[in-house]
């Protein structure tokens, strides 16, 4: 590293060659650069200060907090179902995940159980969110290193998952899907036989996918021993998610901590052994073929019955039955205006999302409103290991690294 000094003292011209030499080496100030908030490679308002000596960088200063919206603190001002359409704006590229991931929060609070179907057909709308989000990092971040048709191969299924979202929730990006104690409606007929279509078509795009990367020279070389993160750095940074199994830990929530029946499916959870961007890439890429496994058994073993808590209050009846009685129409009224009474207590609940762990804390004192909620971003976790993990690359280097980190800035700032 160059020596860096803010004075600038003008050499001796009469003096030696190698006295000239040093004295010019001593002379190299470093570089400050801002990249981002504005810039395609931050992925989202991300500034990073650098500190650079040439293309080395030498301190990484992350800034966040451009999106921040206070929306826990929003979420201790309104009804339960009511900031279920602020859960979409967390994770937006995921965000029936969210949902769902809030809603099993507060069934956990209130002691519910969702029937069989209505947990199997939630499995099905992760799983969906899931390889929604996998294939848009695959295709960016493969385009941040100069693989271009890669991006447009997962762009076209990931517009396929989208028609899905809209059969499934009626609309294709901020959806809503989910309500305390069930979702807002069925899976349509028919939507099986076409996911299982998408399944195939799917595998075969991936394949294709992964022969274009792995025999790309430029891909191989900006993606192998690039921002390797030890098992012990992951660990003690708190990551989570791809960040944390890249570097050789096997944890993931729905094999450790089941829940919504995934302990009834069989999956493998992928693991790395170096944890640099190609392992990243490698386990996202093996998470989508595993994504794509679990949705085949989903359907195949989809059982009968309500998707909903059945008469439970705080929950909506039957339409059919408000508009016919007395009792229905009461407490439609009583769900709309209070919401759920959620017993006095603290729960915490933890989810498998596309970006890693998302937490919900809920403190309740009972009614229709918690007492304080607050949320356990993944994103937020791994972006704290930028300042570490930077330094030492090349400036060339942090478009690779930020495209495997898969981060999103909703739910990092909150």
């Amino acid at each position: 590293m160059k020596t860096r000094t803010k004075t600038f003292v003008m050499p001796d011209p009469t003096a030696g060659a190698d006295y000239l030499a040093e004295t010019l080496d001593t002379l190299g100030e470093t570089v400050t650069l801002n990249m981002g908030p504005s810039h395609p490679a931050t992925h989202g308002v991300l500034r990073l200060i650098l500190e650079l000596d040439g293309e080395e960088v030498l301190s990484c200063d992350p800034v966040i907090g451009h999106l921040h919206r206070g929306i826990e603190k929003i979420g201790e001002t309104i009804q339960y179902n009511q900031f279920v359409p602020y859960t979409d704006r967390f994770d937006y590229l995921a965000p029936i995940s969210n949902n769902i991931a809030y809603a099993c929060a507060v069934e956990k609070l209130l002691d519910w159980e969702l029937p069989e179907r209505g947990q199997a057909l939630r499995v099905l709308a992760l799983e969906l969110s899931r390889i929604g989000s996998h294939l848009l990092d695959v295709g960016v971040g493969s385009m941040d290193v100069g693989a271009m048709t890669v991006f447009l191969y997962t762009y076209n299924e990931r517009e396929k998952v989208h028609n899905f979202y809209e059969q499934l929730t009626g609309a294709r990006f901020t959806s809503s899907f989910t309500r305390i104690g069930g979702q807002i409606h069925d899976m349509p007929e028919g939507m099986d036989k076409e996911v299982l279509r998408f399944c195939d078509e799917c595998s075969k795009t991936l394949d294709e996918a992964d022969n274009l990367l792995l025999k790309n020279n430029i891909f191989m070389n900006r993606m192998k021993d690039i921002g390797i993160i030890s098992r012990q750095d992951a660990l003690g940074y708190g990551l989570t998610g791809i960040h944390l199994r890249a570097s050789g830990v096997q944890r993931d929530l729905r094999k450790l901590n089941p829940y919504l029946g995934y302990e009834n499916y069989e999956f493998d959870v992928p693991v790395g052994e170096i944890g640099d961007c190609y392992d990243r890439y490698l386990c996202r890429l093996e998470e989508l073929r595993q994504s794509i496994r679990i949705i085949r058994q989903v359907l195949q073993t989809m059982p009968q019955g309500p998707i909903n808590m059945v008469d439970q209050k705080g929950t909506l009846p039957e339409k059919r039955r408000v508009l016919t009685g007395m009792e229905e129409l009461i407490r439609q009224f009583m769900s709309t205006t209070e919401g759920v009474n959620a017993p006095a207590g603290q729960v915490y609940f933890a989810a498998e999302n596309p970006k890693g762990e998302l937490g919900f804390m809920i403190d309740s004192k009972g009614g229709g409103i918690p007492n304080r909620l607050r949320m356990r971003s993944p994103s937020f976790c791994t972006l704290s290991i930028l300042p570490k993990l930077i330094p030492g690359h090349l400036v060339s280097d942090i478009p690779a690294i930020l495209g495997s980190f898969d981060f999103v800035q909703g739910e990092c700032d909150r």
